[in-house]
């Protein structure tokens, strides 16, 4: 199994932007983790991020043509916003689950919504690290409920 993650805008910044929202755990502390997930469930697990909004529908367009099981997307403001990643996200024909490290609902009324959501089985917001983690272990639930 292959699971792709994708982070979008800003979210190289973990560690240091707003720690009261965000914690103190960079983007390569939450891929360690990621990792030692992936090896825990059996899996393969693949990284991308970019604050450029074509960067990121580029590489979603990529999916289909690798061996991509599943993807688990925080795409940060996006998700709020760009129809053109929903719009990438509907082409795959492979299970996608968003995730946010915040509780989005809790916050300003603009993040309450996500135009990504009829592109995702599902999303998972507020615990923090846990909200990758836990984003990973149903995407390879989803992905072990298709065979």
């Amino acid at each position: 199994m292959n699971i792709l993650i994708l982070h979008g805008v800003n979210l190289n910044m973990f560690g240091r932007r707003d720690p009261a929202q965000y914690g103190v755990a960079t983007l390569r502390e939450i891929n360690s983790r990621l990792v030692e997930l992936a090896r825990e469930l059996k899996v393969t697990v693949g990284f991308f991020q970019t604050n450029h909004e074509g960067a990121l529908v580029e590489r979603i367009h990529s999916i289909p043509d690798e061996n991509v099981q599943g993807v688990v997307i925080n795409a940060g403001a996006w998700t709020h916003y760009s129809y053109a990643i929903l719009d990438a996200l509907a082409i795959l024909r492979v299970p996608v689950v968003e995730v946010h490290f915040s509780n989005v609902h809790a916050r300003e009324r603009f993040r309450h919504k996500s135009v990504l959501a009829p592109a995702c089985a599902g999303s998972i917001a507020g615990f923090g690290v846990e909200s990758y983690l836990l984003g990973m272990r149903a995407v390879c639930g989803l992905i072990s409920s298709l065979d």
